[in-house]
């Protein structure tokens, strides 16, 4: 089975408050005691991401 990729196309705004929303969630998980592994693997994807200039 082929895992499908999904592309996902945001401004300048909408990226940072992505960041910021997972850095919350990271937060919230460690303070629960919670495994973070999943929310730092996509939060690394964000971050890397090339970004276009519209």
């Amino acid at each position: 089975m082929l895992k499908r990729k999904h592309y996902l196309y945001l401004n300048e705004f909408e990226h940072s408050i992505l960041i910021k929303s997972l850095v919350q969630m990271k937060n919230k998980l460690t303070q629960q005691g919670r495994f973070t592994d999943c929310v730092d693997d996509l939060l690394m994807k964000v971050i890397a991401a090339p970004m276009k200039r519209f």
